[in-house]
Order: structure tokens, then C-alpha cells, then sequence
């Protein structure tokens, strides 16, 4: 196929582009989908059809659990609402920062969150006994969380302060700073690793990978709500977003607090961010491919980005984690290895199809 042949089919392409609210009626029917398909999964294989027996012995209890009951609801069920929460949080923040950087390849560790969450929870693993002994310090444990999560807000604080100057906040100061201080906590990682034993090694090389093993009630619901209410905020700066893409002159002229905005964008991706990686280890990819999916498929309109990019990014951690349980089975794979696996790829062929588009 020829150069305008290839223009001619990516212009017919898009102004064939299904509408938004087509778009987010997909995605709501390929999330419901996948969580059916999920709720089976795993090294005790529930099926589908045995599905609605184990629910309603739960509405209606009638006497002991069986079996099933029992590994569904205490480990099943909040790995399935950790994946939601997870997944939608991570789509939402790469969907704010892809439009407060006005660029598609943005991700939500350009501003440090997963860096910083990785360098805290590197220095609680290997140099945290020194100070309590007794401290457990494995993922799913509360001290480590607690260190992760501050971990990736002070770093986001650090990276947004160094942009602030006297015209605003610079997005490009805000860039290249993080650029610089995820190299430097990348350092710090790699000496934290060589410093650590073998157990405090493995420990930190399985919290680095990712995994929804470690779900438990208690954590899951915090996740969560965070999740929620930073989506129900994040869904009201559609409108300011779609007038940033224009410019931060012409954003201001139409009334948009720029400065404001930023901010906003700032602290709701480093709290959900930082929340999910604190609770599950760095799982990648999800933030990048997530919202460059539904641009391709619903336009830039951020009315329909954001809850389509939570949607898609819900649904791909679902899938990638029923994946990464049943492979190699009864063991598991940590769910960072398959993100990266399947998100890599897929993300190279987008390139190349935009790539393609535009010549």
C-alpha cells in the first residue's frame, strides 16, 4: 500500500471513529465481561456455571461454607476488586497526565510517584530492620505500604516544587526534573539491592514485579475509595483539560485556572498512584497504553478519555492477573512481567500504526 493510500484509509478511519458514549458502553460490557471470565480463574478453578450457587449462598447462608465459598470470598473476590481499583486508578492517572502534558506518550511515573513509592519501600526492606527488628515487611503489610505511599508523595511534591517558579508551574521544568529524580531514585534502588541479603533481595525484586497476591480486605477497600473519589474528581476536569490541549495562554483565556489545574492533576495521580503501587508493587504500562487506546477509539475529548481510559485500564489488569494466576499455575507470575510482556508490544504496533497514519 502506497503513502496516500495509507493517508486515505487513516482518514477514513477516523471520521469512522465510533462515538463516545459508544465507546464507554464497549468498554462497561468488556469490563463485566472480563470480571465474569476472571472470577473463574486461578490454581482452584471455580466454574462458571457453579458461580451463581456460591453467590447466593453468601445473601443466604444456610450452614457451613463449602470449599468454593470460602476461596472466593477471602481470596478470590478482593483480588478481583484490587484489579478494578488498580487498573481504573492507573488508566485515570496516565488520562490526567497525558493531558497536562499535551502528550499521549506521557505516564504517570514521569512525575516520580512509582519511583519514589520504590525507593521507600527498597530503603524499609533492606535497611528497615535496623531499626525494628520485629517490623514484617513483605507486600500486603501495612509498614510497607505506609512507606511506599509516602514514599511516592514526597518525591511527587519534590518534582512539582522544582517546577514551580515564578510564571507557574513549568511542565517542562516538571519533565525534566522528574526524569532526573527517577534516575536518582533508580540509583538509590540499585544500591539499596546491593547492600540487601538474599531474602531482603527477593523480597524487594517481588515487590518491584507487581502482584494482587497480597490482597486482603483491609487494604483493598482503602484502594478503593481512592480510586473512587479520585475519579469522581478527576471526571470534572474533563473540560479544563480539553481547553489546555489548546495552550495554557488560550486555556486562561477561556477562563481555565491553569495553575489550579496542574495542581489538581498533580496530587490526584500521586495520591491514587502512589495508593496502588504502595498496595500492589509497580505494575507498568497500564497508565501509558490504557488512554492511548481509548484516544484511538473516542477522540481527545477527555469527557470520554477519562472514564474510558478507568474502564480499559480495569479490564487489562483483570485479564493480565487471571493470566498471570492460571499460566503456571499453582504458582504465579509476578503481574508487572505480564503488563510489560503484552503492553510492550501492543504499544509498539500502536506507534507504528500512527506512524503510518500520518505519512
Amino acid at each position: 500500500m502506497n503513502t496516500l493510500a495509507l493517508k486515505r484509509s487513516g482518514a477514513a478511519w477516523l471520521s469512522q471513529r465510533p462515538s463516545g458514549p459508544f465507546v464507554l458502553a464497549g468498554l462497561t460490557l468488556a469490563l463485566l465481561l472480563s470480571l465474569l471470565w476472571a472470577s473463574g480463574q486461578g490454581a482452584f478453578g471455580l466454574p462458571l456455571r457453579e458461580l451463581p450457587a456460591v453467590l447466593a449462598a453468601a445473601l443466604w447462608p444456610t450452614g457451613e461454607r463449602s470449599a468454593a465459598e470460602l476461596v472466593f470470598f477471602n481470596i478470590r473476590l478482593p483480588r478481583l476488586v484490587l484489579a478494578v481499583a488498580a487498573g481504573a486508578g492507573l488508566g485515570l492517572a496516565g488520562a490526567l497526565m497525558q493531558g497536562l502534558f499535551r502528550n499521549p506518550l506521557a505516564d504517570p511515573g514521569l512525575i516520580g510517584v512509582s519511583s519514589g513509592a520504590a525507593l521507600a519501600a527498597a530503603f524499609a526492606i533492606v535497611l528497615g530492620s535496623l531499626w525494628w527488628p520485629e517490623l514484617p515487611l513483605a507486600l500486603g503489610t501495612w509498614p510497607l505500604m505506609l512507606m511506599a505511599f509516602l514514599g511516592g508523595v514526597v518525591v511527587t511534591a519534590l518534582i512539582y516544587a522544582l517546577a514551580l517558579g515564578e510564571g507557574g508551574t513549568r511542565v517542562g521544568i516538571m519533565l525534566l526534573a522528574g526524569i532526573a529524580i527517577n534516575a536518582l531514585a533508580g540509583a538509590g534502588i540499585g544500591l539499596l539491592s546491593y547492600l540487601a541479603t538474599d531474602e531482603q533481595l527477593r523480597n524487594l525484586q517481588f515487590w518491584m514485579l507487581g502482584s494482587l497476591g497480597g490482597a486482603r480486605w483491609e487494604a483493598v477497600w482503602v484502594v478503593a475509595l481512592i480510586a473512587l473519589l479520585s475519579a469522581l474528581l478527576a471526571l470534572r476536569l474533563a473540560r479544563p483539560l480539553n481547553a489546555l490541549a489548546l495552550g495554557e495562554a488560550q486555556a486562561t483565556m477561556l477562563g481555565v485556572p491553569v495553575e489550579r489545574l496542574k495542581l489538581l492533576c498533580v496530587l490526584l495521580t500521586a495520591l491514587v498512584v502512589g495508593a496502588i503501587t504502595a498496595t500492589t508493587g509497580i505494575i507498568g504500562f497500564i497508565g501509558l497504553v490504557a488512554p492511548h487506546i481509548v484516544r484511538l477509539l473516542a477522540g481527545p475529548d477527555h469527557r470520554w478519555v477519562l472514564p474510558g481510559s478507568a474502564l480499559l485500564g480495569a479490564t487489562l489488569v483483570l485479564l493480565a492477573d487471571a493470566w498471570a494466576r492460571t499460566v503456571i499455575a499453582p504458582a504465579e507470575l509476578p503481574l508487572g512481567i505480564i503488563t510489560a510482556l503484552v503492553g510492550v508490544p501492543f504499544f509498539l504496533l500502536l506507534l507504528r500504526s500512527a506512524h503510518a497514519r500520518t505519512l
